[in-house]
């Protein structure tokens, strides 16, 4: 096992549990800035991490600005100390009068959000009018995914709307392009700009808009970072996973966050059952993309319930109840979202224990 994941007090952590390693978690935030010239290029989402403590880290790194997909999450940020949020959601049902609540009682926080909707936009005037306060946006683009956002024929018609609002300030655009996943970076690179293609002409025809443009999560870092002009938001960069790192060769992230489990029977020979179902570990992926363990080799998972994990395994004999492992997720922001706190290891120790704040759906507001 790589030394760097040794844990001297493992005995006395229980599982399952998540494990964060503070130092590779740092490196990783060092990298990020790297990869985009300077802290102020970053605008990192918080789905991945959830935690205060890591968004302090990134804070004392030099970056500033955050996005985020919940209310819960933009409140766990300013609690953070972050000068600006952005929640990357458009906000409907009562979000709108929560997120009015969360400015006044964060003060010395910006927050925005997106908006791709007309009627929606008119919702936000009538209510941040009726506040006395001033709403900031961003217009989310539809860059190809068709998840969310406004396709480009629609950009101009939001923009002159949102103008006529008096609440609204118009701060700049919102690009997602999570549909571009191709491993190779020249292939991913092409598919990228492709679809901006559309989008950067307009920007270039309509000099008097916002030309600010927020772009791209983890696997398009590496190309929205050769853009200077677009700040760029990884998320599962901080902490990483096999999901990603087999699949994007060029970017240098190792990974940070792990799962804890211990095996708790030996029910037939060649099969070992572990303490972790699927409420330890995400589980929307196959079962054979799901843990990666770094402490045991051959071996297969073959079924998972709430709490129990079964393995086959080639080396039966050799595995003892109460035997620790320790697994990579494939997929590590709903991994994080399963747990109420991470112990955090710092130079082979486990030295403290974080909580993970943004899994909530409300936390005051």
């Amino acid at each position: 096992m790589n030394p760097t994941y040794k844990i001297n007090n493992i005995q006395e952590l229980d599982s399952p549990s998540l494990i964060i390693y503070q130092e590779v978690m740092n490196l990783n935030i060092d990298k990020m800035i790297e990869i985009s010239g300077s802290a102020d290029r970053l605008m990192p989402h918080v789905k991945t991490n959830k935690s205060i403590n890591v968004v302090k880290a990134m804070i004392a790194a030099g970056i500033n600005k955050f996005k985020c997909s919940t209310i819960a999450e933009a409140e766990m940020v300013a609690m953070a100390g972050a000068k600006k949020v952005l929640i990357a959601h458009q906000l409907v049902g009562p979000k709108v009068k929560r997120l009015i609540k969360l400015a006044v009682g964060y003060p010395d926080t910006d927050f925005a959000s997106i908006v791709d909707d007309f009627q929606l936009i008119s919702t936000m005037q009538h209510l941040f009018s009726e506040s006395s306060r001033t709403a900031r946006v961003y217009i989310d683009v539809n860059n190809g995914m068709n998840r969310t956002g406004a396709e480009v024929f629609r950009l101009k018609g939001l923009a002159i709307h949102i103008k006529t609002c008096e609440n609204i300030q118009f701060e700049g655009w919102h690009v997602y392009d999570g549909h571009h996943r191709e491993e190779a970076f020249i292939d991913r690179k092409n598919g990228i700009e492709g679809d901006l293609n559309g989008f950067e002409k307009f920007l270039q025809e309509n000099p008097d808009l916002p030309q600010k443009v927020i772009a791209g999560g983890s696997p398009a870092f590496t190309v929205h970072a050769t853009n200077e002009d677009y700040v760029c938001s990884p998320g599962t960069s901080v902490f990483w996973d096999w999901g990603y790192g087999d699949r994007f060769k060029e970017q240098p992230f190792e990974y940070a966050a792990l799962v804890l489990t211990r095996v708790i029977s030996k029910p037939t020979e060649g099969i070992v059952t572990i303490d972790l179902g699927h409420k330890a570990i995400a589980s929307e992926n196959p079962i054979d993309k799901r843990v990666r363990f770094i402490n045991l080799e051959g071996y297969e998972l073959i079924s998972q319930s709430e709490e129990h994990g079964v393995l086959k395994v080639d080396s039966w004999d050799d595995i003892s109840v109460g035997d620790e492992l320790l697994g990579v997720p494939y997929h590590v922001c709903p991994t994080v979202n399963l747990y109420d706190e991470a112990y955090i290891i710092s130079e082979n120790q486990q030295v403290d224990s974080w909580g993970i704040a943004g899994r909530k759906r409300r936390i005051n507001y």
